[in-house]
């Protein structure tokens, strides 16, 4: 096996760890955004439409930057 293919064959895989390591992170904050949304309707019923409002928000953007890394090691 040449030092070209094994270079390839060690691109290929650096991808896949790389989204899986950006995937942590995302992960980790939609656990924070809905158990803490979740906490603070709990304690402000009145509040619960506001707070959801501001929870999804937040999910989207969130999972905005999971795509994003899902998308980087396929372009570079």
């Amino acid at each position: 096996m040449s030092a070209l293919e094994t270079l390839a064959a060690v691109e290929g895989n650096v991808g896949a760890i790389g989204y899986g390591l950006a995937a942590i992170g995302p992960g980790i904050g939609v656990g924070y955004i809905f158990g803490n949304g979740v906490q603070a309707m709990a304690r402000q019923p009145e509040a619960a439409g506001l707070i959801r409002q501001n929870m999804l928000i937040g999910f989207a953007v969130v999972e905005a930057l999971a795509l994003i890394g899902f998308v980087v090691p396929f372009i570079l």
